[in-house]
């Protein structure tokens, strides 16, 4: 027999009416219809198919919430006891449609339309012309061509992280003050790391480095002129701030090894080189792909450097996508446009990260 205690825990399940249920789904439906009719006559003001001003959408976000405190509402009147268990999500959940998938719909209409800032005539609905103007933008392209040796550019970093992790893992001396020494770099804002290297260590006249450039025979550095350079100055910078962060995530995951795996391999005779890539490095391999794919992360949304130290030049040479759609906006104030083109690498970026996911599961988990 059931205990009198675990009664606590038992949902009685209550008796609902016909008249009731009606009242439920009428509630549900009703205020359903009410919000799809507010979007409805919204839009068709907005696109001028019908005659009549629009301010804002503000009348659409009290109809969407009209709506979720009903559904609420006929969560306990459908489901008494056990729809009170419901509203322990669905606020949550309505929440984030809001706050998500609403100004992805209204980025979606900005995307496919005219929208100039510094235009009088306000946005206009231009179907795929930006699609087309995309399609043959080189800028844009050489941006995404900028991303793809950006990103190459992890496996350096995570090389020298290992190396890094390896060392602090190990008995060395001042261990305690190189760690926080070697995360200082992470401390820092990139807008910092921009200034004080890129404007001011770099500077081509009074810069400490154009100093030393000249004083080794180069008579006239210029760390941002060729456009091979800038690139490879902008990856250094971005490096140098990041590193430690995967140096960290790497060392925790040295630290995490058990000693008696790795006293049983030098027993075993696998110690050095032998042992790092038959037992440290396979070990690793989670905590490297973590460390790996955050990185990524961080990397596509590169921006902050290159629009302090090069604003994207020499002629676009060291762009990334997320700073060419910051200077469409600010420089050209091309708002439609702009969003299309951060759509467009979203959903880049999503594919690229799924792809990724995929072959790093295949890799550790063959199936035979």
């Amino acid at each position: 027999m059931t205990g009198e205690g675990d009664l606590l825990h038992v949902v009685t399940s209550d008796e609902i009416t016909p008249a009731r249920r009606a009242l439920g789904k009428t509630l549900i439906w009703g205020s359903f219809g009410v919000m799809v009719a507010a979007f409805l006559i919204l839009g068709l003001a907005e696109t001028g198919r019908i005659a009549m001003e629009v301010q804002n959408w503000r009348p659409a976000l009290y109809a969407y919430l009209f709506w979720a405190t009903c559904l609420c509402i006929a969560q306990v009147v459908l489901y008494g006891e056990k729809g009170k268990r419901t509203l322990f999500i669905l606020p949550a959940t309505l929440f984030v449609v809001a706050m998500v998938i609403f100004p992805l719909i209204f980025a979606l209409g900005i995307a496919f339309s005219d929208w100039n800032l510094s235009s009088p005539d306000g946005r206009k609905f231009n179907g795929l012309d930006n699609i087309r103007q995309m399609w043959g933008d080189p800028f844009y392209w050489n941006a995404l061509k900028n991303m793809v040796y950006y990103t190459l550019a992890i496996l350096v970093e995570y090389a020298i992280a290992f190396g890094l992790a390896l060392i602090l893992a190990s008995q060395i001396k001042a261990r305690k003050f190189f760690r926080v020494a070697f995360l200082m770099p992470l401390m820092l804002s990139p807008v910092a790391v921009s200034w004080m290297v890129g404007k001011s260590m770099m500077e081509i006249r009074f810069g400490p480095l154009a100093r030393l450039a000249r004083w080794l025979g180069w008579d006239r550095p210029s760390f941002f002129g060729d456009p091979e350079m800038a690139r490879a100055m902008i990856m250094m910078m971005d490096a140098w701030t990041y590193i430690p962060f995967m140096m960290i995530m790497l060392l925790a995951g040295l630290q995490a090894i058990p000693k008696d795996v790795q006293e049983a391999a030098r027993v075993d005779g696998a110690s050095g080189w032998r042992g790092f890539w038959e037992v440290t490095f396979p070990l690793m391999l989670p905590v490297s792909i973590t460390a790996i794919l955050i990185r990524i992360i961080f990397k596509l949304k590169l921006a902050d450097i290159i629009i302090n130290v090069t604003s994207g030049g020499p002629g676009g040479a060291t762009d990334s996508v997320t700073s060419f759609i910051f200077r469409e906006y600010r420089d050209r104030s091309n708002v439609g446009y702009g969003t299309l083109l951060a759509i467009v690498y979203l959903v880049l970026i999503v594919v690229a990260i799924t792809v990724f996911m995929k072959l790093v599961d295949r890799w550790m988990n063959p199936k035979y």
